[in-house]
């Protein structure tokens, strides 16, 4: 059944596809590699682009720095220590092309237009330039969170729900979480289901019962959480995926 091998972004000690495919191409698997890089350039261009507070095309060196950082987060990718590999690969993405612009500016041969970075005597004199990137890092990261909150919010609008309806209706016993987060992917990965969640704003209930060994009450009594999750699956909010994944367990 096809339920039975899908692994989710968010069930416990289970791969996202981004981690398998890291781990492949850890072991030498060339074609692992080079689906990562065509699957997640735009996630390295916005990443990339977060940074530099504009849009990264393939023609940046920026994009060549975090095309160069994402390799080297494949290659220092550890399941064991990192939350993700996405989320790994996100902040080396950010410290390399962080480390790119200091030179530059440094330099004074780059005019490059970075609101908040550190303060300008940081750049210059170079004075506790790894807590100026820490503390800036940090501040990133809780600004990326709130943008994709708010993306996230104006997507679920569109289906009568809100953030916090996605807290209220988590189902409470992890084995029910865990089935609808799987049931929520089902959705996301099948095309025809997800065209017509997209369409109706419904979930194809007929059809997911006849997959899966769940209820049809069941499914309807956790429909908007399937819904919320099956649609953050559909999106690029990759970032919020991870938060939310430590968030709803």
């Amino acid at each position: 059944m096809l339920l039975s091998v899908l692994s989710g972004y968010f069930g416990r000690g289970e791969k996202s596809n981004a981690e398998m495919l890291a781990i492949q191409a850890q072991n030498g698997d060339e074609r692992a590699m080079e689906d990562l890089l065509l699957a997640y350039s735009p996630f390295m261009k916005k990443t990339a682009g977060q940074v530099c507070k504009r849009f990264i095309s393939d023609h940046d060196e920026e994009y060549s720095i975090a095309l160069s950082a994402f390799h080297e987060a494949v290659k220092g990718f550890n399941q064991e220590k990192s939350t993700s590999f996405l989320t790994f690969a996100h902040m080396v993405i950010r410290r390399r092309v962080i480390d790119f612009i200091r030179k530059e500016v440094q330099r004074n041969d780059f005019a490059h237009d970075f609101h908040g970075l550190s303060e300008e005597d940081d750049f210059r004199s170079g004075i506790d330039s790894r807590a100026s990137v820490h503390s800036y890092s940090e501040q990133q990261q809780a600004e990326a969170r709130r943008e994709e909150i708010a993306s996230f919010e104006k997507l679920l609008s569109g289906y009568g729900m809100s953030f916090q309806d996605l807290v209220k209706v988590s189902p409470a016993h992890e084995d029910a979480r865990v089935t609808a987060i799987q049931i929520a992917q089902l959705v996301s990965e099948t095309e025809e289901y997800r065209q017509y969640l997209q369409r109706t704003k419904k979930l194809p209930v007929k059809e997911l019962v006849q997959l899966v060994e769940v209820s049809r009450k069941t499914i309807e009594r956790n429909r908007k959480y399937i819904i919320a999750i099956a649609l953050l699956m559909m999106s690029d909010l990759h970032y919020l995926k991870d938060y939310l994944k430590e968030r709803l367990r």
